[in-house]
């Protein structure tokens, strides 16, 4: 583990071993705290493995879908298969479906690998319309997640 300053941050120093979810945020003696370990930009996520419980990997995290109108993540993509990319196969996944497993550096998604297969999916060319509430309550369902909308906001 090296001990480095994030860029654009002198107030917090982090203690990294490879990758944004085992990121450990210290204050640097005098300043303001940093984010924390449980706060972290979108962008640090991406490509980030999603496993199930057995530890097989079902794909990476390919973007984090957010509400904007409630402020809310909606959703996690998870990316499946292809080379570099192209041909894989999209699933959008209930982001209370997801926990993270900081010692691991993974997100664990509690399905099998076939029930993954078998869920509704689509490619980079033909999203589905996210904002439809009978699509949105179809895969919620599909994955045992109570639906964002209808839980109260977390404080």
């Amino acid at each position: 583990m090296s001990r480095v300053h994030r860029a654009g941050d002198p107030s917090v120093a982090s203690t990294r071993a490879e990758g944004p979810l085992v990121e450990k945020i210290e204050p640097v003696a005098g300043a303001r705290a940093g984010p924390g370990a449980f706060v972290m930009s979108c962008a640090g996520l991406g490509g980030e493995r999603i496993v199930n419980r057995r530890g097989e990997v079902l794909g990476s995290l390919e973007h984090v879908m957010l509400d904007v109108r409630s402020g809310r993540i909606a959703y996690a993509v998870l990316s499946r298969g292809g080379v570099f990319g192209l041909g894989a196969k999209l699933f959008a996944v209930p982001w209370s479906a997801l926990t993270l497993d900081a010692p691991r550096q993974c997100f664990v998604l509690g399905v099998e690998r076939e029930r993954l297969e078998r869920a509704p999916g689509f490619d980079r060319d033909h999203w589905p319309a996210m904002a439809d509430e009978s699509w949105a309550s179809a895969v919620h369902d599909y994955y045992g997640a109570t639906p964002y909308w209808k839980r109260a906001p977390s404080r």
